[in-house]
């Protein structure tokens, strides 16, 4: 038997200047980003959004039996413009993870990979959504 349910997810964007816009939650949390000299750019916060999105999962799994000592995860794409248009492909994710060298450590880092690919296969709406496609609409108010 499926089980499917339908959550709606939402921020709003306001722009705080020239190029540089801060995305709040429902809760009041907030993140600025944009053009310019320390932001993120909307690319880069995608690959923070898809590598974070996973990290989460390999974390939560992971740290049930230890903390890391190391936790690092790379996200890199390539943009690219055909035509005049834009996208980024070939989005690929390098996790560089480090346990203690004990009983505990070696299960935890026994459990990433098989994380990673579930986190990939089922669990991480960013990276499934990216990579199944979602629709964009656009209305102006």
């Amino acid at each position: 038997m499926s089980e499917n349910s339908k959550e709606q997810r939402q921020i709003s964007l306001e722009r705080v200047s020239s190029g540089r816009y801060r995305a709040t939650n429902q809760a009041g949390d907030s993140i600025e980003f944009g053009r310019g000299e320390g932001l993120l750019t909307p690319v880069e916060l995608l690959l923070a959004a898809i590598a974070g999105c996973s990290s989460i999962d390999v974390d939560a799994a992971t740290t049930r039996r230890t903390e890391p000592e190391r936790f690092t995860v790379t996200a890199q794409g390539d943009k690219i413009t055909e035509d005049g248009a834009s996208r980024v492909d070939d989005i690929r994710m390098s996790f560089d993870l480090a346990f203690p060298d004990t009983e505990e450590g070696r299960k935890a880092a026994g459990m990433v990979e098989r994380i990673v690919k579930l986190s990939h296969d089922k669990y991480c709406t960013v990276s499934r959504t990216v990579e199944l496609g979602a629709s964009v609409t656009s209305t102006v108010l």
